[in-house]
This record gives structure tokens, sequence and C-alpha cells, in this order.
């Protein structure tokens, strides 16, 4: 049985191998053979180039650029204490960014309120709390509720 990653790449790489060829079903063949050996080598280049392009833009959408400011200090906390924070403060855009990052991923939204009723999201075990008072871009320190 063929699996289902080997299938898709079989189909994209022959896909792009068939645009980036560019050649025509009825066009008469090169007679010289080091032509059509310059010709291979050249698509063969240009499909490489393609696909390092894709990886690029594949290992890019993995980086979760939205949500770094909150993973590295969660990270910091973690090796300080042992264990994530229970809550950190953000401003308006780092709140959207977490919440956009749940609806891009479809990861389900767990989202609240806290004691002094401010919105909270929760990332990671770490309830993220919307601090609209704050600059838009501001992540405070981690802290826990004790």
């Amino acid at each position: 049985m063929v699996s289902r990653r080997l299938a898709l790449r079989g189909g994209v790489l022959g896909a792009i191998g068939g645009i980036l060829a560019g050649g025509d079903a009825n066009a008469e063949p090169v007679a010289a053979g080091g032509a059509v050996a310059q010709r291979g080598d050249e698509g063969s280049d240009r499909i490489a180039t393609s696909i390092d392009k894709l990886r690029d833009e594949l290992h890019i959408d993995r980086q979760f650029t939205e949500i770094a400011a909150i993973r590295e200090a969660q990270k910091t906390f973690l090796r300080v204490n042992g264990k994530f924070p229970d809550y950190i403060d953000v401003g308006s855009d780092i709140w959207f960014q977490v919440h956009d990052w749940h609806v891009r991923w479809q990861q389900p939204l767990t989202i609240g309120r806290d004691p002094l009723n401010r919105y909270t999201i929760v990332l990671n075990q770490t309830a993220v709390v919307l601090r609209p008072d704050s600059l838009p871009s501001y992540v405070s320190l981690p802290y826990d509720s004790r």
C-alpha cells in the first residue's frame, strides 16, 4: 500500500517537474546530445531551487512567530522554576496573535476571565491575560497565582 505522504510527494514533484520543463509535446526532439543534457541539468537545478524555496516556506511557517515572545518567557520561567507559569500579562496585539494562532492551527480556544474580570486565553498551560491598558506589544514577566 502506498502511503499518503509518498503519493503526495510524487504528485508534487511530478507537477513541479512538468511545469519547470515547459516543453511542448509536439516539439521536435533536439538532435545534439549535449544540448539535451544541458537542458536536463538546468531543469534539475530549477526543480531543486523550487523544492528549497518550498522547504524554507514550510520551515518558516512552523516557527510560530506569532507566539514566540510568550514562548521565550515561558521557557525562561520553566528553567528557573521547573514548571510553566500560571499567568503572563500581554498587550492587545500579542493577545490577538495568540488568539489567531489558535484559530490558524485549529487548537481549542479556552477563553475566560480572571478574578479581576480581564480576558484570558490558555496557551501551553499558561493563562495569557489581556491588559488593554498597556502597550499593544507588551509582554510581562510570567508569574504564579501564589
